[in-house]
């Protein structure tokens, strides 16, 4: 039974996708509602993905550093694993399960306070494609989500250099040097690819969740529960087949 209700969801989430695309909105009421999600998820997002990146790469070199305990071991593989660390998983995964929570909850509460109060029953008797007008400028807005995860690279791997040449665990040209060692340049390619898949979902599921939800005020704030769990489950499960297929 539980099966058949996941298969379903699966079913109807894949219905919504199609329903997104179809009778656009439009474009001068679009290119507003488009601005306006750029602002509420890009920018509103930037303080915080900065603020983690950076102790996280400060972190990441800390412990790397405190077990490199051999002497044998060049102190230059700091750099390296940190480097590594930050642009294969921490930027991309870690950062995205984040902003499921700051942007899913958003989202879905969003939406959901909307089929609450009916707001989106009025678009439907207005001749509005509501899924168009609500999802459709958040997908076109998490386009620029490889922007924020580029700069969360950046700051990760700077808080590393940071925390290593100022906290005395290597010094700093050992550091860049372990950086710029055996740089792969497809390894970014490899975490902008997962990063346009994760913001795929990060636009979609939550606004799933928000649009078909039931009841009132207290379902609102189990549906943003409900669609992090999910949000997330899904970005990890999808990171485990894009590292397979692009780097296995």
């Amino acid at each position: 039974m539980m099966l058949i209700r996941y298969l379903s969801q699966i079913g109807r989430y894949f219905l919504m996708l199609k329903e997104i695309f179809n009778k656009q909105t439009k474009w001068p009421v679009m290119k507003n509602l488009i601005l306006k999600e750029i602002d509420d998820l890009i920018i509103d997002s930037l303080g915080i993905v900065c603020f983690i990146s950076f102790f996280i790469g400060g972190v990441v070199a800390i412990q790397t550093a405190l077990n490199l305990t051999n002497p044998l071991i060049p102190k230059y593989l700091i750099g390296f694993a940190t480097r590594q660390s930050v642009i294969l998983e921490f930027a991309p995964t870690f950062i995205s399960v984040i902003m499921a929570g700051k942007m899913g909850s958003y989202i879905t509460s969003s939406i959901g306070t909307m089929r609450v109060t009916e707001q989106i029953d009025a678009l439907e008797v207005m001749g509005v494609n509501s899924l168009n007008y609500l999802v459709f400028p958040k997908i076109i807005a998490l386009l620029m989500y490889p922007f924020v995860i580029g700069i969360s690279m950046f700051l990760g791997v700077f808080g590393g250099w940071l925390a290593c040449a100022y906290g005395g665990f290597s010094t700093s040209q050992d550091f860049i040097q372990g950086a710029q060692m055996e740089f792969i340049p497809f390894h970014i390619t490899y975490a902008f690819i997962k990063t346009l898949i994760f913001a795929m979902l990060l636009a979609t599921i939550p606004s799933f969740h928000g649009y078909y939800m039931k009841g009132g005020a207290l379902e609102v704030g189990k549906a943003s529960t409900v669609s992090f769990v999910w949000t997330s489950v899904c970005i990890i499960l999808f990171n485990y087949i894009l590292t397979q297929l692009l780097l296995g």
